[in-house]
C-alpha cells in the first residue's frame, strides 16, 4: 500500500554505496529525496543519474539528502556510480524491502511481455519524516530540476 502525501514514511535501513547504511530516522531534520530507477547503466537511467548529479550541490545548499534505489547489487552500484562520478550513495535493494515500502514494483511492457520491474518514482520526504512529495511513472527529461524546484519550496 503506498504512502499518502502528509503521512510519515516508516523507517528503513539499507545498505548503499560507501560501506554505508542508510537509516532514514538518522536523516531527520534534512529533506531527503529518494529516486528509484529500473537499472544501473541503462541510457535512462544513465540520464537521470547525470542529472541528479549535475543539480546536487544545489539540492545539497537546500539541505536535502539524495539517494538513488535500485535492487542491483552494491558492486553494480559502486561501478554505475564510479562511470558517472556520482556524488550521492546509491540504496541497493535487492530483495525489494524499500521498493514495497514505496510501492515502486510494478508489471510493465518489455519487448511485448509483461516484467515485473521497478516504476521509476521519486519522494521527497521533509524534516519531519512525512512524504512531501511524489513522482511515480515520471519521465527523465527536467524531472531533476522539477524536484530541485519543489525541495526549494519546502519551509518545514
Amino acid at each position: 500500500m503506498a504512502i499518502e502525501l502528509g503521512q510519515p514514511v516508516p523507517d528503513f535501513s539499507a545498505p548503499a554505496t560507501g560501506g554505508d547504511t542508510i537509516t532514514l530516522s538518522e536523516l531527520r531534520g534534512k529533506q531527503v529525496v529518494i529516486y528509484f530507477y529500473p537499472k544501473a547503466s541503462t541510457p535512462g537511467c544513465t540520464t537521470e543519474g547525470e542529472n541528479f548529479r549535475d543539480l546536487y550541490p544545489e539540492f545539497k545548499a537546500a539541505n536535502c539528502e539524495l539517494f538513488g534505489v535500485s535492487r542491483d547489487s552494491i558492486k553494480s552500484h559502486e561501478n554505475f556510480k564510479a562511470k558517472l562520478d556520482l556524488p550521492f550513495e546509491l540504496i541497493s535493494d535487492p530483495d525489494e524491502h524499500v521498493c514495497t515500502l514505496f510501492d515502486v514494483m510494478k508489471m510493465k511492457n518489455m519487448y511485448g511481455k509483461q516484467v515485473r520491474g521497478v516504476e521509476r518514482s521519486t519522494f521527497v520526504i521533509n524534516k519531519k519524516g512525512l512524504l512531501a512529495q511524489q513522482w511515480r511513472g515520471l519521465k527523465v527529461p527536467g524531472h531533476a530540476q522539477q524536484v530541485l524546484d519543489f525541495v526549494r519550496t519546502i519551509q518545514d
